[in-house]
């Protein structure tokens, strides 16, 4: 009886759609074919976004239907706004174009940052490669050791403008006590490394803890990096001692703010489409994404780059915490903008 049943389902379905699965997959196939898929990276080159996006560009064509190739380009602008706002209304709607968005967006959008002008919950998330945390990090020689540190005496750590490294140094100075100097104006943060290591700055407001690894896996091994403070949800196994954002204040409202600065690691390197492109072809692409994530070559070419952390999400997994983040309560939000002031530029 339920086999019956669900052949009436099946051919049901078949009725409304038109096409069978072997001719949606086919029809997928005929669109791909010989055509380019646009990778769009928001940020400079010689980060962990770029080197993600890289990597999928190099696989990912092999598990969609009629193998398109995929081209990354880097979009660098606004701390990643530029980047999504031309996903949400310039990018063409067919499945050729994907973006791998910078995680802080949908905070971006939901306290109102100037400029936002898209709807990340429009997107259609294809799949996450990794939720890791962001970190805030001194630089070896700078004499900061612990966060307690860094409450007692001056830190001069760099960020770029716009970016969750701002934020964070500010919010920790109001809510946490420290007295970090937040130096911005630099274009990127291979711009903030190079600074550090002159000396002309004393540690990183942000990075993912991924990009440390993946870009600079001799600072991690030599400890040349102090990290002092995580932005998760719960401490990173492999950072157990270090606290998050939420264990530096106390005040359940404070404890709520954290919370949602912290979310967005969630969703740390995640692969999305633009609004209104075909079901048929988001559903390829996550299941492309899927397989390629699992794929020996792919995960091979990940450990050759520094050992390239990856812990898949799947996009239907994703597109709830993104929404979510969106989502937030209004009287979060509110004290959010409050907290954040002049900084929501």
């Amino acid at each position: 009886m339920i086999g019956r049943t669900s052949a009436i389902a099946a051919a049901a379905l078949i009725a409304f759609t038109g096409l069978a699965p072997s001719a949606r997959a086919d029809a997928v196939a005929d669109f791909y074919k010989g055509k380019q898929i646009s990778l769009i990276v928001g940020t400079s080159t010689g980060n962990d976004y770029d080197f993600r996006g890289r990597l999928l560009a190099r696989h990912l064509g092999r598990f969609i239907p009629g193998n398109p190739t995929i081209i990354p380009r880097n979009m660098p602008g606004a701390g990643g706004i530029n980047a999504a706002n031309w996903l949400a209304n310039v990018a063409p709607r067919d499945g050729t174009a994907i973006h791998m968005i910078m995680a802080n967006m949908m905070n971006k959008q939901a306290v109102g940052v100037p400029g936002v002008k898209f709807d990340a919950r429009q997107f259609s998330w294809i799949g996450n490669t990794t939720s890791t945390p962001n970190v805030t990090s001194a630089w070896h020689t700078s004499g900061v050791k612990t966060i307690q540190d860094a409450k007692e005496r001056e830190l001069i750590i760099g960020a770029p403008a716009g970016t969750a490294g701002e934020v964070y140094g500010a919010v920790m100075n109001a809510l946490a006590g420290t007295k970090f100097k937040v130096v911005t104006g630099y274009p990127g943060g291979n711009e903030v490394n190079l600074a550090m290591e002159r000396g002309e700055i004393q540690g990183r407001a942000s990075n993912s803890w991924a990009s440390w690894k993946s870009t600079r896996p001799n600072w991690v091994r030599d400890k040349k990096l102090i990290v002092l403070v995580q932005v998760a949800l719960k401490r990173d196994p492999e950072l157990k001692d270090i606290p998050t954002l939420i264990e530096l204040v106390k005040s359940e409202r404070d404890r709520k703010f954290m919370a949602f600065l912290s979310a967005e690691t969630t969703v740390a390197r995640a692969l999305v489409a633009p609004p209104e492109v075909p079901a048929d072809r988001i559903n390829a692409l996550r299941r492309a994404f899927d397989m390629t994530v699992k794929d020996p070559q792919f995960l091979a070419d990940a450990a050759k780059m520094g050992g390239m952390d990856i812990q898949p999400m799947t996009g239907e997994e994703a597109q709830p915490i993104a929404h979510g983040i969106v989502n937030t309560s209004p009287d979060v939000i509110e004290y959010a903008r409050k907290v954040l002031g002049n900084l929501l530029r």
